[in-house]
């Protein structure tokens, strides 16, 4: 009978260590997990936008001058 009592105070003290028993912990961490999450992806858009979108991109084709920005008519 007592080792059933130890076995029985062990296996609460696992479950309360356990992730998916304990939903106060789960929760507050999938919630700070989510958060991170959102400000990572928040941050990297903002440092891709400020790295890509002000750079000069090289022309191939020969651009017709009436569709520059003083165009050029005949």
């Amino acid at each position: 009978m007592d080792s059933t009592q130890e076995y029985q105070e062990e296996l609460q003290k696992v479950q309360d260590k356990d992730f998916t028993h304990n939903w106060v912990s789960s929760s507050a961490f999938l919630f700070y997990l989510q958060v991170a999450c959102i400000v990572a992806m928040t941050l990297g858009s903002c440092y891709m936008l400020s790295t890509k979108r002000y750079s000069k991109t090289k022309v191939v084709a020969p651009v017709q001058e009436s569709s520059l920005y003083t165009p050029k008519y005949k």
